[in-house]
């Protein structure tokens, strides 16, 4: 008799694109459409610059997506070293010959497109991570000796990312992969220790920091202290939130953006943009969207029978959820600024790509949650 396992695996396409979640990809279509809106807004009543190659982007992405969710999940755990290897490539030849912008050297020409290698790097290390601790035994991730590898495939894009320098996908890619960790079943008294180690560092790390970087911690602790220099992001983005009130001010009618006063209004700070104009009933209704779609992730990798995609599914939804979270507490002045973009709503093409392919990869894992994937690969 064929197992269960086995059916499924050798399921049909017709039959793995039924198997889709089709809620979750409406929900991420209509957070998608906020994000499109909030563009047009942006470019004052036009799709151009912004919201049209956003809206073309995302399309051709969600096509990718969906093909993504077919994969058998045992072929993102039989190439995770070698999406990994790519990225960390990629990583280094931004150091090597990377395109500078807004004062960083973040991205690579791939011929017509430019690619920012971190972006895809926060997929990548949740992949391998994945892959490692779903072929160790549970016992062994409480131990410090099998750590010593994941720790390694951490720190080395953690390094390369910080060099170029990108302070806030280094936190991204820390945490992300802390998360993972955790539901890898390391233990807790682990993390204390890394705790501490990492504070005793920090007066190390304040000086090898960027003065702007450490423009952005002070204006964190007192954002008044320069209201017109590297406070004047953070307060504007107050001002524009508590202009928005209950309701907004109403569709293309923030003044805080709409005058220039809110920088980065398309990127970073979108999040206030929206608050502005549709006040705290709109920003509640977008952050209940993505609750959905966080608890849908959650519910995929809990459904799934294989250890690889249950530390996959909750891995990349831990990513998903500190998107969201750094983001929203950074323009509330929760968190210093660090440039994380709004998830599914900031412009940008490979942030959005990253985050289509990564919930591609969750969907896989509920296309194929019931496959059993021994500790080597195989079906057990």
């Amino acid at each position: 008799m064929v197992s269960l396992a086995g059916t499924q695996a050798s399921m049909s396409l017709l039959g793995k694109i039924r198997q889709i979640r089709w809620g979750m990809v409406a929900i991420l279509i209509s957070i998608v459409a906020i994000g499109i809106a909030t563009l047009y807004s942006a470019g004052n009543g036009s799709f151009d610059p912004w919201a049209s190659r956003q809206l073309i982007r995302f399309s051709g992405g969600l096509v990718l997506m969906i093909a993504v969710a077919c994969v058998d999940i045992r072929v993102w755990l039989r190439y995770a070293y070698v999406v990994y290897g790519i990225s960390l490539v990629l990583l280094v030849w931004v150091d090597i010959n990377g395109l500078t912008g807004m004062g960083a050297q973040r991205w690579v020409a791939v011929g017509p497109v430019s690619l920012q290698p971190s972006e895809v790097m926060k997929v990548a290390i949740i992949l391998v991570l994945a892959r490692y601790f779903h072929g160790l035994q549970a016992e062994d991730a409480g131990k410090l000796v099998p750590l010593l590898w994941p720790l390694v495939l951490v720190i080395l894009p953690v390094l390369l990312v910080l060099k170029q320098p990108d302070l806030g996908t280094a936190i991204m890619l820390l945490l992300a992969a802390g998360a993972v960790f955790f539901l890898a079943g390391v233990r807790v008294w682990m993390f204390a220790v890394a705790i501490l180690g990492v504070g005793g560092l920090l007066p190390l790390a304040w000086g090898h920091l960027k003065d702007y970087q450490r423009n952005r911690l002070l204006t964190f602790i007192n954002p008044d202290n320069d209201p017109l220099g590297a406070g004047y992001h953070i307060l504007q983005s107050k001002i524009a939130l508590g202009s928005g009130g209950l309701f907004g001010r109403g569709f293309l009618e923030g003044t805080q953006s709409h005058l220039n006063f809110l920088p980065e209004k398309q990127t970073d700070f979108i999040f206030t943009m929206l608050a502005e104009e549709w006040g705290l009933v709109g920003g509640l209704v977008l952050l209940t969207l993505y609750l959905v779609l966080v608890a849908y992730g959650y519910a995929i990798g809990i459904r799934s029978r294989s250890q690889f995609g249950r530390i996959l599914a909750m891995g990349l939804t831990t990513m998903f959820f500190l998107y969201i979270f750094i983001n929203v507490a950074m323009v509330m002045g929760l968190v210093p600024v660090v440039g994380v973009p709004l998830p599914l709503i900031s412009y940008g093409g490979t942030a959005m790509l990253s985050i289509q392919i990564a919930f591609g990869i969750i969907l896989g894992c509920y296309v194929h949650r019931d496959v059993v994937i021994g500790r080597r690969g195989g079906f057990d």
